[in-house]
């Protein structure tokens, strides 16, 4: 199976995608454990994928989204952006409406 079918298969298959360095217990990377401290703190189950384990996965997944860098969020198949995206994203707001219009299960933030 081609690259871009793999990653477009996880994609599909979840309703929230990670692709991160490192996994969610031991991210390898800082702006990849921001990510998943939001998540974890909004209560989003998602699926992560250690783009560290395949420098195949790791160079495929930023050809699949024509974004350089990880981490790399998915919502119910759409590309929303990497650390920066997020966590502007988490502190406006904005994150927790896409969630809930997407229709993805997340606690809401304490006084929200």
């Amino acid at each position: 199976m081609a690259i871009h079918d793999r990653l477009q298969s996880i994609v599909d298959a979840n309703e929230v995608v990670l692709f991160m360095k490192g996994t969610p217990d031991f991210p390898q990377c800082g702006f990849s454990g921001q990510v998943v401290q939001i998540l974890n703190y909004l209560g989003v189950k998602y699926e992560p994928v250690n783009c560290l384990e395949s420098d195949e996965i790791r160079q495929g997944v930023k050809s699949f989204s024509n974004w350089p860098t990880l981490p790399q969020l998915y919502l119910k198949g759409e590309f929303v952006g990497g650390c920066d995206i997020v966590r502007e994203m988490f502190q406006s707001g904005e994150l927790a409406n896409a969630l809930a219009d997407k229709g993805i299960a997340f606690k809401a933030p304490a006084g929200a």
